[in-house]
């Protein structure tokens, strides 16, 4: 069907759906389902396979609902106002429905056996509230589309941010000659007790907040940024470049042109401060970002302060990108069109303006959101807002390793021996308060690597710890265990972030090297004497890993940032979480991790305070995880959920998904754990594959359980020549273990592929040796002859032995109830989890509406119904079952004959 690219808008049932061309119909009953969905405040689990126009769907249907919305209530507050300043309505007009930013504001109940004068004046001045609120909003509003609308025709921006750059750059040249010459002036007088820059090392006095209830000077500034009450709709996905994708799609819909959206970022993805940029880490970003805001404000108080302390804050230098007139002039341009992240980020470069700010700033006019960092670091208030959350299928582990912190005795040493000399050097100046805390943290720190079995005065590389092995607790006995359940953690937690210590600590480790060295030398006379032996030239070889593993990771975070987390995690319900000690021989290498349980408690929140939550993805089965784990454990009701499952857009016959249940020889298929290593399977698998790849045209793509079991086939074939047979039929490519590799393998897999369908010589194709949940099993594409079978080998079971899943499994036993007839929910878990990776994987090859494959499952497994039952409905409505090879092999070889045919 050729579908024209004229904007169009579709009527499904009374509601007008503007579209770029002709939707498919199983688009326009997502469209109208959503729709739905949001005027309902529901929870939407959505699932669109690709291909199949998702992305489209969700903006159309979406921005419809929200212009409906805007419009009704419009409607409805003219009707109030006309209402509201004529007479006193009588008894019938008092059913009116009130709009959420309205609610309270009449119809509040009043004492019985109040007089009836008293109640009619309390319901005058309650209306007469009322329409000045109405007012007020309407007057608001109104100077909002002047101001969005004068945006959208204004071409001088770049050349007015231009401007202001050249008069800040001279104001700039006359402020450091100042400077200059003061310090020519006053350098005698240059404390001597502090090196130069050291100042801002050492920590501020710090009050708790029951202490001190006034905000603080950043604070206050980002209430300044508090959004005012517009429904909004906020797109969430798992990357920068889906993001990127989803304003792409936003600017060819027909609601292009008309609405206010704002690509919001992480500082790390937003910042343009190459001095803050090139931190690396997201918390050291986060922290100097903030570190320099914060200087900023403390300029302001103490411009009048003697001289000595005005040099001190100009070593804290306030981010130059952090201007107001230029960060509006930003938010102005990202207002006026359509932008994504990278845009955003060139904009801010040329106007010399923070994009992470500037960002931020126009949330309140924004009317869609994308949304890729906390919606706290935003300042995002959820209240009765819509959140759309797509490429969700992986929500639930997104959620538990977000919050699942491990921490090594290597971190633990090392922050402890960076703090203590830290308190050596600055003890002095330090409050008491601060002293408090800071023993208060070396005090955990002490116990957490005791309960491994360490010594935190011994070096953790050299360590041998006489108990090995992993134990698990639930974090009330971890906590008794390790003797640390007399410390309020949450004060410790709250002091971390207002004190911002382990920035100091991590400043005054890029000072003097990392210090953990010093522990090796036998009694040291003291910090003054570890600085003398410290020579500029040693300073980064001090600062190397402690070990091989970690010289080639990226740049690391200062540990006690990572140890934060530690202690943040901690603070979770008791039932919710678990701590996994893993006692490793040496101390270095053993570990303390935080698993979550329950990521419903991180969720909850969310489908509370949202107007509705819709969780879209292209495979989203098996659904009962997100209704049981994510939304019933959040205590959402089960009539609140809706489903939405369609089929795809290809012709039914486009597909061929096949369940092998028995090899060449009629050894039955069943991969088991146990039985998948043995020799005679691996040779059937072999004998099929080969099979496979003298019928099927092009690439074929098959996919094992884990790269272990890949590796071991690989060799066997290798030993019995099988492989040497495949590769008379197809190349052969294997998946790299390393990322940067992916995308050399997957050019030269598909030029193999090109050069063979013109060639047409003995080589047909390619084929790719890939792993399920590995980098060739999600996001990639193999759309056309790069994927024209698909082959499953086994059932990607997870690890049944690992602690962490036995633990979830007992925690879903205990914690929900088990549906008759239905296996018990840890079970389930697994086969939840095994299925969908193989959906993730299957799903690789068909692409487009035009698109064809066939789909192997090496496995007798898949053809029990509640397997077949997991699989996505169109997919699972075309699965033939095949007892015996030969029907297999004959219906594939068929299959590719008649579509290479007509194609």
């Amino acid at each position: 069907m050729q579908r024209s690219m004229a904007n169009e808008t579709q009527k499904v049932g009374a509601i007008h759906f503007p579209f770029p061309f002709t939707p498919y119909a199983i688009q326009e009953d997502f469209m109208a389902e959503l729709y739905r969905v949001l005027e309902a405040g529901k929870i939407g689990i959505f699932e669109s396979p690709t291909g199949t126009g998702k992305s489209l769907s969700l903006i159309c249907g979406a921005l419809s609902w929200l212009r409906d919305f805007e419009q009704k209530k419009r409607e409805e507050e003219a009707r109030l106002l006309e209402t509201g300043t004529g007479p006193l309505h009588d008894e019938k007009d008092e059913s009116l429905c009130l709009s959420s930013s309205c609610e309270g504001a009449a119809g509040t109940p009043r004492p019985a056996g109040e007089p009836a004068w008293v109640t009619q004046f309390v319901q005058k001045k309650e209306e007469r509230d009322l329409v000045d609120r109405l007012k007020a909003e309407q007057a608001r509003r109104k100077q909002r589309e002047e101001r969005l609308q004068q945006l959208q025709h204004r071409v001088q921006l770049k050349y007015a941010a231009k401007r202001l750059r050249q008069e800040e750059e001279e104001m700039e040249n006359l402020l450091r000659l100042s400077r200059e010459m003061l310090e020519t002036g006053l350098g005698a007088e240059r404390p001597e007790q502090l090196e130069s820059g050291e100042e801002e090392l050492v920590l501020a006095e710090y009050e708790s907040d029951e202490e001190k209830k006034a905000a603080s000077g950043v604070d206050e500034d980002e209430d300044d940024l508090e959004e005012e009450h517009v429904t909004k709709i906020y797109y969430c996905s798992r990357t920068h470049s889906q993001l990127a994708q989803f304003v792409h799609e936003v600017k060819k819909s027909p609601f292009g042109k008309d609405v206010r959206l704002v690509s919001l970022g992480s500082r790390q993805n937003l910042c343009v401060n190459e001095d803050v940029k090139s931190l690396g880490s997201v918390q050291l970003i986060n922290d100097r970002c903030v570190d320099m805001q914060r200087s900023r404000h403390e300029k302001k108080k103490v411009a009048e302060e003697e001289k000595p302390k005005r040099r001190r804050q100009e070593k804290q230098a306030a981010c130059p990108f952090y201007n107001h007139e230029q960060m509006g002039l930003l938010r102005d341009e990202a207002l006026a069109d359509v932008k994504d992240i990278e845009q955003l980020l060139a904009l801010g470069k040329e106007a010399r303006a923070c994009p992470y700010y500037g960002s931020r700033l126009a949330i309140p006019a924004a009317q869609m959101l994308l949304h890729a960092a906390t919606r706290q670091a935003a300042g995002i208030r959820l209240q009765d807002q819509v959140v759309i959350i797509d490429e969700a299928h992986n929500l639930i582990d997104t959620i538990t390793g977000m919050h699942s912190v491990e921490v090594s005795g290597s971190q633990l040493c090392q922050a402890h021996s960076q703090l203590l000399q830290y308190m050596e050097r600055y003890g002095k100046r330090l409050k008491a308060k601060n002293l408090m805390y800071l023993k208060q943290i070396l005090y955990l720190l002490e116990k957490f690597v005791a309960v491994l079995g360490g010594n935190i005065k011994q070096n953790p590389n050299t360590q041998s710890l006489s108990q090995t092995g992993t134990e698990l607790k639930t974090i009330n006995d971890f906590l008794f265990q390790s003797q640390i359940d007399n410390i309020n953690l949450f004060k410790v937690q709250r002091y971390c972030e207002k004190s911002m210590i382990s920035r100091k600590l991590f400043g005054f480790t890029e000072r003097y090297g990392a210090v953990l060295s010093s522990r090796e030398q036998p009694k040291l006379a003291g910090f003054q004497q570890f600085l003398q032996s410290l020579q500029p030239r040693m300073t980064e070889a001090l600062a190397a890993p402690a070990d091989e593993s970690q010289a080639s990771a990226p740049r690391p975070a200062s540990p006690l940032m990572h140890i934060e987390g530690f202690l943040a995690a901690l603070t979770t319900a008791n039932q919710d979480g678990r701590v996994i000690l893993s006692r490793q021989g040496s101390l270095s290498q053993s570990t303390l991790k935080f698993l979550l349980l329950n990521p419903a408690v991180h969720f909850a929140q969310v489908v509370k305070e949202c107007r509705a939550v819709v969780i879209a993805g292209g495979t989203m089965q098996p659904v009962s995880d997100f209704r049981q784990q994510l939304l019933a454990c959040a205590g959402v009701e089960a009539e609140r959920v809706v489903e939405f499952s369609c089929g795809h857009v290809i012709p039914p016959d486009n597909i061929l998904p096949l369940v092998i249940c028995s090899g060449i020889s009629n050894q039955p298929l069943e991969f088991t754990f146990q039985k998948r290593e043995l020799p005679q399977m691996m040779d059937e698998a072999g004998r099929i594959l080969c099979n496979l790849c003298g019928v099927v045209p092009g690439g074929v793509v098959c996919f094992f359980p884990s790269y272990e079991y890949l590796r071991q086939v690989h060799a066997h074939w290798e030993k019995g020549g099988l492989l040497d047979r495949l590769a008379t039929r197809k190349k052969i490519f294997q998946e790299p273990k390393s990322a940067h590799q992916v995308e050399q393998v997957l050019l030269a897999y598909s030029r193999c592929i090109q050069g063979c369908s013109q060639e047409r010589g003995r080589v047909t194709g390619a084929l790719l040796l890939s792993v399920v949940g590995g980098k060739m099993s999600e996001g990639i594409n193999f759309s056309d002859n790069l994927g024209r079978c698909v082959v499953m080998v086994g059932m990607p079971f997870p690890n049944i032995r690992s602690p962490e899943l036995q633990e979830k499994m007992a925690y879903l036993d205990q914690t929900l109830p088990r549906a008759p007839g239905q296996a018990p929910p840890g079970k389930a878990l697994v086969e939840n989890l095994c299925m969908k990776a193989v959906n993730q994987s299957i799903g690789r090859a068909i692409r487009h509406q035009k698109d064809f494959a066939s789909i192997v499952l090496l496995d007798q497994r898949y053809a029990r119904p509640p397997v077949l039952a997991k699989l996505p409905a169109w997919i699972r409505a075309r699965v033939d079952v095949k007892s015996t090879f030969g029907p297999a092999i004959a219906a594939v070889q068929k299959f590719h004959q008649e579509k290479s045919a007509s194609s």
